[in-house]
């Protein structure tokens, strides 16, 4: 038996929820994994799987044996990487996670830049607002923006997370423009859902050493950034957004800033970056350090979308 193609195709089974999307993964038939399977648990004298027609299920002795397994095999890819990196221009596949809207407007637009400028790198970009977990969906990099980043992942800001509150002009012109946060209350207010009403239904904001906190409603509150930018500058309401996703309306006058004097943030603390996080064992790869190198120089110091100004009336 050959005992590293049986712990892969175990793996395979194990991560794709069975023995025929394994099989498809492989390239291979459904009937060779289970006759690896078969040989791999007659040499352990155990049983890994508890299989059915419909569904297959570890047993507690296969999830002992798929997390050992899959901690080998990740290691002995990543000595792989570091050899095969030690000389040459990055090269390889690089797995990257992102949030969609932050994806489509500022990596989409250069990713033929760097695969112009790194031609033996490929690049595999899942878009997605859900966190990924590094370690089982196998990823090199993710990007994350706010302020929280797992303690056991390597952090790299790329660029800050600076919100501004907005409104569109014609907003402004029927409703009038808050003078102090406390005119908010006042205020049709639309809210971003983080998962937790308190975030939605208080706004803070700090100027200079004084924070106040105002207590806010609207009509409208939304998992999506992109539904709260259109809906603000379509005139419906006060938003929170940040500068990444707003600075070219606020240039074009689409939305103008409000309490510009005072700065919005949401949560304990207003330490909120652009993250690309990593796992420890990611951290000499040519081709991650390539792409982190190229996304911050793109963006620039300070980023380019903060360079926003309002137009004069």
């Amino acid at each position: 038996m050959d005992k590293f193609a049986a712990l892969n195709a175990f793996m395979a089974v194990v991560e794709n929820g069975g023995f025929a999307p394994a099989a498809r993964r492989l390239g291979v038939a459904p009937s060779s994994l289970t006759r690896q399977l078969n040989m791999l648990e007659k040499q352990l004298s155990a049983r890994l799987m508890n299989r059915s027609t419909r569904m297959v299920t570890l047993t507690d002795a296969g999830q002992r044996y798929y997390e050992e397994a899959r901690r080998i095999v990740d290691e002995l890819e990543s000595a792989d990487r570091s050899i095969c990196e030690l000389a040459g221009p990055p090269s390889g596949l690089l797995r990257i996670s992102m949030p969609q809207a932050f994806g489509w407007l500022h990596i989409a637009p250069v990713v033929a830049d760097f695969l112009q400028q790194y031609p033996d790198v490929r690049l595999d970009i899942q878009l997605s607002d859900e966190l990924a977990n590094l370690v089982e969906d196998r990823f090199d990099v993710a990007i994350r923006l706010g302020s929280t980043v797992a303690q056991n992942l390597v952090a790299r800001k790329l660029a800050p997370h600076t919100r501004l509150l907005c409104a569109s002009p014609s907003y402004l012109q029927a409703h009038g423009v808050p003078a102090t946060p406390a005119d908010l209350s006042r205020h049709n207010c639309l809210s971003f859902n983080y998962g937790d009403l308190s975030h939605s239904s208080t706004w803070s904001f700090t100027c200079q050493s004084k924070t106040e906190k105002v207590r806010v409603s609207g009509n409208l509150r939304a998992n999506g950034s992109e539904v709260l930018r259109q809906a603000t500058i379509g005139g419906v309401g006060l938003a929170i957004m940040p500068t990444w996703l707003i600075g070219q309306d606020v240039s074009a006058g689409r939305l103008v800033r409000v309490l510009q004097d005072w700065q919005p943030w949401v949560g304990d603390s207003d330490m909120g970056g652009i993250w690309a996080v990593y796992l420890p064992n990611r951290r000499g790869s040519k081709k991650l350090n390539a792409f982190l190198d190229f996304l911050s120089g793109h963006f620039g110091s300070p980023a380019y979308w903060d360079r926003c100004q309002q137009p004069q009336p």
